[in-house]
């Protein structure tokens, strides 16, 4: 199962987070806003596929996020668990820790913002767009 998302870098991404990396519907980050990497994506949680949101609240599902921008690439993977709500409106969130909210996508993720690929967050410095896939196995 596959679900894609467009966003966008923003001048003030920094990627500098140790546990947690995250997406926004919101245009606008400052610049203590450490973990976040896109702004403005088009969909969020509350547009994944019911059999989508099922099968990421499982413990036993793989999940793999794929990072694309014109001239960086990174994948992330991670796991599903069956305490995550998929529920909120706005903000996406991929977390290295076992911390479950209704912002978080997956856990024991095995990146956060500051792993990720050097030319990936230079494109999102400069404000390029980013092609998300999120991947179940």
């Amino acid at each position: 199962m596959i679900f894609k998302i467009k966003t966008k870098g923003h001048k003030n991404v920094s990627s500098l987070h140790k546990s947690t990396f995250e997406i926004t519907r919101d245009s606008e980050i400052g610049p203590a806003a450490d973990c976040i990497i896109g702004v403005d994506m088009d969909k969020t949680m509350s547009n994944f596929p019911k059999e989508f949101k099922e099968k990421i609240a499982n413990s036993n599902t793989r999940i793999r996020v794929i990072l694309e921008t014109e001239n960086g690439y990174d994948e992330i993977n991670g796991f599903g668990h069956e305490d995550l709500t998929l529920t909120h409106p706005t903000d996406i969130v991929i977390r290295k820790s076992d911390y479950v909210c209704p912002r978080t996508l997956m856990i024991k993720a095995d990146k956060a913002a500051r792993d990720l690929d050097i030319n990936l967050i230079e494109d999102l410095k400069n404000e390029k767009i980013m092609e998300v896939t999120i991947k179940l196995c």
